[in-house]
């Protein structure tokens, strides 16, 4: 979560350009959110706990829970753990996780993971970010917007593959089953091209959900979006003998793509 703070001193304006003052989103992006054919295709997934507008810093984390949910059913996910840079050009690694799955029937498939919770210092507080992204498979639609029992879900509203930059995204926050009134959702681009923002504001975009859930964000350009609820685990866990509470949020990836050339 974006930290405001007050000016002042040294240490305070350090604190407010870290990049440990933006949001943090746990990455989880296939190699297409949409598979079309009729043979069974393969696809990769990616899990990363990362800062996505900025591109770093990577965080450890472990996966301790993950699946995919199609036609309800539900299959396990089996994870490879690859070690990278914490930041460009540093020499501390942490993992980033790589999975295969094949598609073989119609149907949407609905990925997730719950990861380990992570201690954010500059908050000080645990963050634990229960994460889902939606592809269809060969044509089938059908249950894109039912909940597959998450402990903190994102629902579309909105069909979440097919997008094109300048749709709204819609959908409601759910935290144990019920809908999250009046919840903080940041939102952040994968920003793979370099993009350049004009002030630190402009990193995290914030919405906040309505007295039943709902909240809504219009895909600026085309790319992954990542949209993270922020809700409160009821609990506190202790480290070096402190308590500290746990962020226990919805997050949800979506793509969209490019107009079409010609289009405006």
């Amino acid at each position: 979560m974006r930290k405001l703070m007050k000016a002042g001193t040294t240490a305070v304006l350090s604190l407010i350009v870290s990049p440990a003052a933006f949001a943090h989103f746990m990455l989880l992006k296939p190699s297409t959110d949409i598979v079309e054919g009729h043979r069974a295709t393969t696809i990769e997934i990616e899990a990363k706990f990362t800062h996505p507008m900025e591109g770093e810093p990577n965080m450890p984390f472990k996966i301790l829970d993950s699946g995919v949910v199609v036609n309800g059913h539900r299959e396990k996910l089996h994870w490879k753990k690859v070690m990278i840079p914490a930041m460009k050009g540093s020499k501390k690694l942490v993992p980033m996780y790589k999975a295969e799955f094949k598609l073989r029937r119609p149907g949407v498939y609905k990925f997730y993971i719950y990861p380990s919770a992570y201690f954010e210092p500059a908050e000080e507080k645990f963050i634990q970010q229960v994460t889902k992204v939606e592809v269809e498979g060969f044509g089938m639609e059908e249950g894109w917007n039912k909940p597959i029992g998450l402990k903190a879900e994102i629902v579309p509203l909105t069909r979440p593959f097919g997008l094109w930059e300048g749709n709204t995204f819609r959908g409601r926050v759910y935290f144990n089953g019920k809908p999250a009134a009046n919840v903080r959702v940041e939102i952040e681009y994968l920003n793979t091209k370099g993009v350049k923002v004009p002030a630190d504001a402009f990193v995290t975009q914030v919405v906040r959900t309505d007295k039943d859930g709902y909240f809504e964000y219009t895909i600026p350009w085309a790319g992954w979006w990542g949209f993270s609820a922020i809700g409160y685990g009821g609990k506190k866990r202790y480290k070096d003998g402190k308590l500290y509470p746990v962020e226990f949020d919805a997050v949800m990836w979506v793509k969209a793509y490019p107009k079409p050339e010609g289009v405006k």
